[in-house]
């Protein structure tokens, strides 16, 4: 039996649970732990450009649509679309709570249920008077707005008169087609950056973060220096921090990014014999530490598909010896950031680009002062993988959006100036590559050899891919996940693309699913 979604109006910030600004990994995991409040999930995004274009999550039993942006996947507006099948209340300070619409009694008759707050209850009880509102001729609609409010009458060309004040226009028994929950002062004022305004911390708004534990702020962009360098920044604030592969300890992530989500071991050797032609590609020669490495520089999937007896819950992550009690190779699993951390022996990170190199030609070679400076049995960041959240691909919802720039193809000979970024189609960034790393290859020939795409398949048991399980997901429940075709998704066959230093799992719509940095 499905429960009533009773949720308190914030305007301009929330109903109830769901805050603009959260993120889409964040409400479909709440959405999807409540299967008797939420039975049934739609989601909706654009096939050829799912990473830029809006993607839109539909709760068709509670009359809500959530839309959220495509690059970030961060909740842009709240749409109420049937206002008998919430409960949606506001509460004032000091005041008594006030019903939107009240709610049917069980023995009431269904006949005698309202179906949506009237004009005159918004205006007089509910919210209280407000400046007249907009009329979209296109759409013959009345856009009745409050600061961060917003809703729609409908309304025929007929019937509207710009003479006429609010009051005059509207019936007092009219009812709305629907109500929209946006950051603004106005709805007119809030569509013109609806899409790129940067919402506050999700942390800030008081009635989520009551009884939460202090978190450090997301990550919201990783910039790839090469080299094995990375920079991450975080959200809201102009504070960053580095992760040099070969060099940062776990004692330094677990300070910078808190405990991971989960601890992931896992030995597969399904692409043992793509080693030689990785160590290769990165450092000219095969690392014999390289091969004696139990992961894979190429299966981005290792850390993303635990399975479930493999897999360590949050409790046990965040014990006080977490550091110390991890005696070999496994993954930091950072879920809520958007990737992985794969913590193993020192081993000498990929080349610096060309670009980077001291005489440009890219001649030199791995420097081996950070390897040489850490001992046999310290464990050290030797990978990690950002993960793309791709809507429509396999593994969409594990970990949420992580966003991307590969700062080093940042020149004036490039495009447009731009750095390569996770908003950028792989066939761009490929092109960019090829150009950047043509230098270490003795012909073209060789170098298109080198960077030919694998086809992995992460629906079939013997591919690199196999321990594909979800973690409290759709297919343990038996259902199947929301929006992305039947079980496992629209797209579980994707292609592998290596540079020095860079794995890129390509969808076949020609967007960056995952990003491995070693």
């Amino acid at each position: 039996m499905t429960s009533v979604f009773s949720a308190q109006l914030h305007p301009g910030r929330a109903l109830g649970f769901l805050v603009l600004g959260a993120s889409l990994h964040d409400v479909l995991t709440r959405l999807k732990a409540e299967p008797q409040r939420f039975p049934k999930l739609e989601l909706m995004h654009t096939p050829t450009d799912p990473v830029r274009e809006p993607v839109i999550l539909g709760l068709p039993a509670n009359g809500i649509r959530l839309r959220f942006d495509g690059p970030e996947q961060r909740l842009r507006l709240i749409e109420v679309t049937d206002f008998t099948k919430s409960h949606i209340f506001l509460k004032p300070a000091n005041d008594k709570e006030r019903d939107l619409v009240r709610p049917a009694s069980h023995d009431a008759p269904a006949a005698d249920a309202t179906p949506g707050p009237t004009f005159r209850h918004i205006y007089q009880r509910f919210l209280g008077p407000t400046y007249d509102g907009e009329y979209m001729e296109a759409a013959e609609v009345y856009v009745l707005s409050y600061p961060g409010v917003a809703f729609t009458f409908p309304m025929q060309k007929k019937d509207y008169s710009p003479s006429k004040d609010v009051v005059s226009l509207l019936p007092s028994t009219g009812i709305p087609n629907s109500m929209a929950v946006f950051s603004g002062d106005s709805w007119a004022q809030a569509r013109e950056n609806m899409w790129t305004e940067i919402l506050p911390s999700v942390k800030a708004f008081a009635p989520l973060a009551k009884g939460k534990d202090v978190c450090p702020d997301e990550v919201s962009l990783v910039k790839i220096h090469g080299g094995g360098k990375l920079q991450l920044f975080r959200k809201w604030t102009s504070s960053s921090f580095w992760i040099v592969l070969g060099e940062t300890t776990p004692q330094r992530l677990v300070a910078e990014l808190g405990p991971p989500d989960a601890i992931y071991r896992k030995n597969d050797q399904g692409m043992y014999i793509h080693k030689l032609r990785a160590a290769s590609n990165t450092a000219g020669r095969p690392n014999g530490n390289d091969l004696k490495r139990q992961d894979d520089l190429t299966d981005t999937d290792q850390s993303s598909h635990p399975p479930s007896d493999e897999y360590e819950s949050n409790d046990e992550a965040v014990e006080d010896g977490l550091v110390a009690n991890v005696s070999g190779e496994c993954f930091y699993n950072y879920f809520y950031l958007g990737f992985d951390v794969l913590v193993s022996q020192p081993t000498i990170p990929s080349r610096a680009p060309p670009s980077q190199s001291q005489n440009g030609n890219g001649s030199s070679e791995p420097s081996e002062l950070a390897f040489k400076s850490t001992t046999a049995n310290r464990l050290v960041a030797t990978k990690v993988i950002l993960h793309g959240n791709v809507p429509g691909s396999y593994p969409f919802n594990r970990h949420r959006r992580c966003r991307w720039e590969i700062e080093y193809l940042a020149t004036p000979e490039s495009s447009d100036g731009d750095p390569a970024a996770s908003e950028t189609p792989f066939s761009e960034i490929e092109e960019r590559l090829r150009e950047e790393w043509k230098s270490i290859y003795p012909s073209e020939a060789e170098a298109q050899q080198k960077q030919r795409g694998m086809v992995l398949n992460r629906g079939w048991g013997d591919s690199p891919g196999s321990s594909c399980e979800l973690l409290g997901g759709w297919e343990e429940s038996g259902g199947t996940n929301p929006g992305v075709g039947k079980g496992r998704g629209e797209d579980s066959t994707t292609t592998l693309y290596g540079f020095p230093g860079l794995v890129f799992e390509v969808l076949k719509n020609g967007w960056v699913s995952a990003l491995t940095v070693f």
